[in-house]
């Protein structure tokens, strides 16, 4: 497999992958670290490094909205559950 495919099948994964996760929003960031080490926040961070490193300006924040589909502050209103006291 030449590169040039390789990289589009990978492009291809990762944009179900986050299609998938934003489909699953009864999934918590807090289940994906606990059984994953990764969530939808490092997925973030990891596409801001990547834009970084070919000289696209990218914050945190913009970075969330491509991931989560929507404003970060929007989306834990809409799905994030409060955590059980202990």
């Amino acid at each position: 497999m030449d590169g040039k495919k390789k990289i589009e099948i990978e492009a291809e994964v990762f944009q179900k992958l986050v299609k998938h996760f934003r489909k699953r929003t009864d999934v918590q960031n807090i289940d994906l670290m606990n059984t994953a080490d990764f969530c939808r926040n490092c997925l973030s961070k990891w596409y801001m490094a990547s834009a970084k490193k070919k000289g696209i300006k990218l914050n945190y924040e913009e970075a969330k909205e491509i991931i989560y589909g929507m404003s970060y502050d929007k989306w834990k209103k809409k799905y994030q559950k409060s955590l059980p006291n202990k």
